[in-house]
């Protein structure tokens, strides 16, 4: 993948913690990480995906923006969460002209929202494996509101959103271009943000099942309030093995193995429904990504629950990194957090 100076794009990650913003661009040395920077966003201003206060949030962009020295304004931003819906679909064979125009009438029956409210897009898999007469469609459906409230942000920050994707397939992005996905292996990408998790399960390079679940990182800071009466600020640094003195480590223990154990099962929930659509395709691996990326219990609990390797991504992995320009051990902590910004920076200008 070629980088150009004028069609490279910053990859702007907005989540409800944190924002993340990334620059890969094309050296002497192969694809090299050019920006990278993280600013912590206070609680509240977003909530489950939706905007509370843009004044702030864009504040914090172009405050994150000058702190990282981010040079240009094109920005690639995604979305997710229930406003967006990913689903694969079979429709009569056409070309994808015809497709364009009659893609509305094709995915109403598919959509829980009026089909005015929401953008369409969507992508030709190919022949339906079933009748040779329909094809695979993967069918992307996000509310208007949603897409304008964030379009609208990075706008405020001054910034010009060249590129709407969606938080799964940037992941997906990365995790191609980093880990060389092998064919026909089934694989779960699965990001636990703050407050969402999304399951993406891919077959090879092909995306069969996607789904969100409310829950995430913020249920652990949530625990930790309502035992020690901190704010949720002091909840994240306790989380992360700081302040110990406001809590024993045995009842940190016990956070974080509850929390973690909702995640096993509401992922296995998902999965049992994967294979009742699929039960032949058994998931052999599960890359993470996100704030519980990081957790050590989770991925034991995971692996025993699932009957499959569990890894964390590094979407560093395979860039050139300038260790007198980066500090290797904080991006080292905060890869699986970085994953989707580093995903959208992969984006170029004139992408569809």
């Amino acid at each position: 993948m070629i980088f150009g100076k004028k069609d490279h794009l910053i990859g702007l990650d907005i989540g409800s913690q944190s924002i993340k913003a990334a620059v890969i661009s094309e050296t002497t040395k192969g694809s090299s990480l050019e920006r990278f920077g993280v600013a912590e966003i206070a609680p509240g201003l977003i909530e489950d995906g939706a905007i509370k206060d843009a004044e702030q949030v864009a504040d914090t962009i172009r405050q994150l923006f000058k702190n990282y020295n981010f040079k240009g304004t094109n920005v690639a931003i995604s979305v997710g969460g229930y406003s967006v819906i990913v689903k694969k679909i079979n429709v009569q064979t056409m070309p994808e002209e015809q497709l364009q125009d009659t893609i509305s009438f094709e995915a109403e029956q598919y959509i829980p929202f009026d089909i005015s409210d929401v953008n369409l897009d969507f992508q030709i898999l190919g022949e339906n494996e079933n009748n040779p007469n329909q094809m695979n469609v993967l069918l992307v459906a996000a509310k208007k509101e949603m897409v304008n409230d964030y379009v609208n942000l990075a706008q405020m920050a001054g910034l010009n959103p060249s590129i709407i994707d969606v938080d799964a397939f940037a992941l997906q992005n990365i995790y191609e271009i980093t880990c060389s996905p092998v064919e026909d292996e089934n694989l779960a990408l699965i990001d636990i943000g703050a407050s969402k998790t999304s399951l993406n399960i891919l077959k090879g390079t092909n995306s069969v099942f996607m789904r969100d679940v409310s829950l995430g990182c913020g249920q652990i800071n949530q625990k930790i309030v309502s035992l020690v009466d901190c704010s949720t600020e002091e909840a994240e640094q306790i989380k992360y093995g700081n302040q110990t003195d406001k809590i024993t480590s045995g009842d940190l223990s016990d956070i974080i193995s509850s929390v973690v154990s909702d995640w096993c099962t509401e992922i296995r929930r998902a999965l049992d429904f994967f294979y009742s659509t699929y039960p032949d395709d058994q998931i052999q691996k599960i890359i993470l990504s996100g704030g519980g990326g990081n957790i050590k219990e989770f991925k034991q609990l995971l692996s025993v629950e699932t009957s499959a390797e569990v890894a964390t991504i590094n979407p560093f992995e395979g860039l050139y990194v300038d260790t007198n320009r980066f500090d290797v051990e904080f991006l080292k902590r905060i890869a699986p957090q970085a994953s989707i910004s580093m995903g959208l920076a992969t984006r170029k200008v004139d992408d569809k």
